[in-house]
């Protein structure tokens, strides 16, 4: 029987995954206030399918490496807007062109965006 990590470790998981293949505007949207769907979106983009891929790899490699569990992942294949559904986290992992398209950040405006700075190598 596994373990369900708490929502921070599976939140702090996926972002440093996700900055460690090197996405670009990696953010993260607290969504408890507003919607029922999760706790957390992540949000990224990758200049191309092939790097979008990657990004989408390690965040489920490292999130079944800390004993989490990865639900769902959709849109892989095509790899214009990969969703990873983490449970409480949910991750989306745009090409840079699909990213300005939908515009998340807009459509969830309303929700908080958690501070990771700590989580973020330096550039």
């Amino acid at each position: 029987m596994t373990i369900a990590l708490d929502v921070k470790t599976v939140l702090e998981t996926a972002v440093t995954a996700i900055d460690s293949k090197k996405a670009n505007h990696i953010v993260a949207l607290d969504m408890k206030k507003v919607s029922l769907m999760a706790d957390y979106f992540v949000i990224a983009d990758a200049a191309s399918n092939r790097q979008v891929q990657a990004i989408v790899t390690e965040v489920k490699d490292q999130v079944q490496a800390a004993g989490g569990e990865v639900k769902l992942i959709e849109g892989f294949q095509a790899a214009d807007w990969v969703l990873i559904d983490l449970g409480d986290v949910i991750v989306h992992i745009f090409s840079t062109e699909q990213r300005g398209f939908y515009n998340l950040e807009r459509l969830w405006d309303d929700a908080p965006y958690v501070d990771l700075t700590e989580l973020l190598v330096a550039e």
